[in-house]
Formats: structure tokens, sequence, C-alpha cells
């Protein structure tokens, strides 16, 4: 019986398949290689020592959907595989809402097909909108301000009610704060496709002397600096989850959404300041007017994980620049 991770090529996808690989081989990933790198595999196995059954496909792709399960015995599925970007959002919101809704509707629809019906899911903190006070709690209102955060709610809203309606899935929806941060070995880590759209793989790259200088987003925000706090979280930290999440699905009646986050706030300014001194190098910044639907300060409660998944993120903030320092220095091109 094997584990299907879709997107699992990709940033959260490769740390979470290295986690994966130390209590099991059975593993497939399914990716278009979007936004991969197909050299990704030959990290994972020069990290773990084992290869990875890879399968290049689309998750939009019905029919090729429908041959992978039917070549292989699926148990249950990590579902990564979407498009992630916020401002392209609003730039492409029907390329959005064709990749990861109806995308996710046609893999449900073949695990459903195939009686497989143990899935992780992968959401966001973007669900909770700009109107909660944080720390955020799994039981306050949903709502979305782009067409990213819209796929994730609507995804969020198909998996309630398909629980709903049949009572054997097991659902765990994994809403996450901010990933970063890379593994220790520094053979894998954040490889965005052109200028990055998070704040890390940004500052890393000006670091590197990939880019010029770091863009922060509002300086007048109600933060002890001004600038916007963040709950970030290492991403390996984050692919336990999904392994702790996945361990325990059997627990799991429908649907139930869970924070995955640190539960404390860190300014674009501290890990600015962070940055500069782990990797020694200038971190360049101008300030630019404040991005519509940005709010002031996003933290999690994730009391929820520790209780249901006996998760709780371990490495602190300093560990998430120096693994991403060495990711991004080791591999000034990322993985070309």
């Amino acid at each position: 019986m094997s584990i299907l991770i879709t997107g699992g090529a990709g940033y959260i996808g490769s740390h979470t398949v290295v986690e994966l690989l130390a209590s099991t081989d059975d593993i497939i990933i399914v990716d278009n290689l979007s936004n991969a790198n197909i050299l990704v595999l030959d990290r994972i196995k020069e990290i773990t020592g084992k290869t990875v059954s890879f399968i290049k496909a689309d998750i939009c792709d019905h029919d090729a959907m429908e041959q992978l399960f039917s070549q292989h015995t699926i148990d249950s599925v990590i579902h990564f595989a979407g498009l992630k970007a916020v401002g392209e959002s609003n730039d492409m919101p029907l390329t959005y809402y064709q990749n990861n809704v109806a995308g996710t509707i046609t893999l449900l629809q073949v695990m459903a097909q195939h009686n497989v019906k143990k899935l992780v899911f992968s959401s966001s903190a973007t669900v909770y909108g700009e109107h909660n006070v944080s720390p955020l709690v799994e039981t306050m209102p949903t709502s979305a301000i782009n067409p990213y955060g819209q796929t994730k709610l609507m995804i969020e809203h198909i998996l309630f009610d398909l629980a709903k309606s049949d009572p054997q899935w097991s659902i765990a929806c994994l809403r996450y704060f901010n990933p970063i941060g890379a593994h220790h070995s520094g053979l894998i880590g954040e490889n965005p496709n052109g200028i990055p759209n998070n704040l890390l793989p940004y500052v890393a790259q000006v670091a590197v002397g990939r880019l010029p200088k770091l863009q922060v987003f509002g300086d007048d925000y109600d933060t002890p600096d001004g600038t916007g706090v963040r709950d970030y979280i290492h991403v390996v930290d984050l692919a336990i989850g999904h392994v702790k999440a996945l361990e325990s699905i059997e627990k799991i009646q429908g649907c139930r959404p869970i924070n995955l986050g640190t539960g404390n706030g860190t300014s674009v300014l501290e890990v600015v300041d962070n940055f500069r001194q782990v990797s020694g190098k200038a971190i360049p910044y101008e300030i630019k007017p404040r991005r519509a639907g940005d709010i002031a300060t996003v933290f999690a409660n994730a009391e929820l994980a520790e209780r249901l998944l006996s998760w709780r993120a371990e490495r602190d903030l300093n560990t998430m620049i120096v693994d991403t320092w060495r990711w991004q220095s080791n591999n000034p091109n990322g993985f070309e």
C-alpha cells in the first residue's frame, strides 16, 4: 500500500517525502513540475539513500489520475499540488481556480472511485481572512481576500461537504502559516521560479547577490517596528506535521482543520536583521506602500495540533534562518 504525494517535488512536498522515507519506502510522487525541479529527486536520494517512485502528471488530467490509481495500490494521499502565489492569483484567477479547485475535484473523484478516503490536505492560514484577531483558532470564521485564498477556502468547503456525505472519509485539513528554512543538509530548500513571492527566499536571494534589494511593504502597521508580523515555521517542522497527521488520520472523523504554526510572531525587519547577522551579508531594502489585504499581525494557536496529532514546532527562528542561508549559499542558483 502506497502513500501518494501530489506536488511532492515542490518545497514543502520534498521535505515531507524526506521525513516519510524515515519510516516507509512506499511513496509515489506525482508532480507536473510547473513549480519544481526534477533534480530534487536526486537530492532526496542523496539525503535518504532511497529512490522514490515519480510520475510526471497533472492532477487536472482525469485520465492520468485514473491510470495512476489503477496501476498502483494507494492507501492515502497527501495533497500539496497547487499554484500558490497571491499576486499571480490576482492576475490569473481562472488559472488558479482551474488548477487548484478543479484539479482537487478531479483528484477526489478518482480517490472515491478507488475507495481511497484518507487525505491530508495542504491548506493555508489565508482562510482566516483579515477580520480575525491573532492568535488564530480553528473555530474562527473563515474568509478570503484574493483568488489564491479563495481556492484554499473553496477546497476546504468541498472537503467538509464530502466528509458529511460519506463518513468513511478521514481528512486532515492543515492550515499552515509561513514556512521557511530548509533541510539541514543544505541539499533541498525553497527554489521559486522568477522573483520570489515570499519573504525568506527574497531575503536570501538578496544576500547571495541574485536580487539587488528587498521590498518591504508597509512600515506603519501597529506593530513594534511598524512592519508586518507573521508566524514563521521551519519547513521540516511542517513536514513532520504532515507525517503526524497521516499517522493520526484514522482518529480523525470527517474533515478537521488543524493549524500548524509556532504560536509566535516575528516582524519583517526582525527577520531581515537576523538574516544579516547569520549570513554576514548586507540586506538593502526599501519601504513600499502596504499591499491591499495585508494584515498587521498573524500568528497561530497550535494547541489542537499538539492535542490531536502530538505535534508541536521545535525549531526556532535562528535555526530557520541558518538552514535557509546554508541552502541558498550552497545553491546560489537553486537546483540549476
